[in-house]
């Protein structure tokens, strides 16, 4: 586990906010080996932490075999990809790690669509980076843009446009006639 300590952050808060990430992980069934913090005005816009830090605790999951580091706060979409050029293993935040929860423990239906939802926004903005390795494809005649983007217009347009990812949900009735004299109600959902 990893945390940044802020100037004005108190010690104990921070170990707090460590105790609660640990509560986490291990409702996801993962095992708190080690935690690492950095006391930084703020974190990192690049790598979260210092780069002497990330070179330690890479070292350190190398020897150890770590399966997974959790970062104590949200990173952004580029602080991620810095940190899995940098590490041997998965990279969590906070924010992934509960939804990780919320989707092994989501039963209903609707709170199987909430999640996704969740998931959806999620992932949204840390889609540009995931199709680097189609970098040397060329497209041919009539093709625009880079490699891979037909995969990374592929993946947003099926967040964005999945049923599932709609905010705004309202229940209406309408009538659907069936012959003449008789009309049957139907329960339609309106995204």
């Amino acid at each position: 586990m990893v945390a940044v300590i802020r100037d004005n952050q108190d010690p104990r808060q921070a170990e707090e906010f460590l105790d609660e990430l640990e509560f986490l992980a291990e409702t996801a069934d993962i095992v708190s080996v080690k935690r690492f913090t950095q006391r930084l005005p703020q974190p990192s816009a690049r790598i979260y932490v210092g780069p002497g830090k990330l070179e330690e605790i890479a070292g350190y999951c190398r020897e150890q075999q770590i399966d997974v580091v959790i970062f104590d706060d949200e990173l952004s979409p580029s602080q991620t990809r810095n940190i899995e050029k940098a590490m041997p293993c998965r990279i969590l935040d906070r924010t992934r790690l509960i939804l990780d929860i919320f989707m092994s423990r989501a039963q209903t239906a609707y709170a199987k669509t909430q999640v996704q939802l969740a998931n959806y926004e999620y992932m949204l903005p840390r889609l540009s980076g995931m199709w680097t390795h189609l970098e040397r494809q060329r497209g041919g005649t009539g093709t625009r843009g880079g490699a891979g983007e037909r995969e990374i217009e592929t993946a947003v347009s099926s967040v964005t446009g999945s049923p599932n990812s709609r905010r705004i949900c309202r229940k209406s009735t309408v009538r659907w006639p069936c012959s003449a004299r008789t009309a049957v109600r139907w329960c339609v959902w309106r995204w």
